[in-house]
């Protein structure tokens, strides 16, 4: 189990081999986990990854536990 590597950012294109893209817009992308990478936050395997390079983001309820992780440039919200 590979954790996301989100010590100097995070770059998505290290990791398109494990992650399927499911929506993509202006400054987010929504991703699924197909590789069993494991979370940066509680090192636990996630379902799904968002990632967001707004300063604002609303969500719903996830309906399930995450993790959320920040980086210099983006916000990762990672459900459980």
């Amino acid at each position: 189990m590979e954790p996301l590597d989100v010590e100097d950012g995070f770059d998505v294109h290290e990791y398109r081999h494990g992650l399927k893209l499911r929506k993509q817009d202006r400054g987010t992308m929504h991703l699924d986990n197909r590789d069993d990478f494991a979370c940066p936050a509680c090192g636990d395997v996630f379902e799904q990854l968002f990632v967001s390079e707004h300063r604002e983001n609303t969500f719903g309820d996830p309906g399930t536990s995450f993790c959320v992780v920040r980086t210099d440039d983006q916000i990762l919200l990672l459900t459980h």
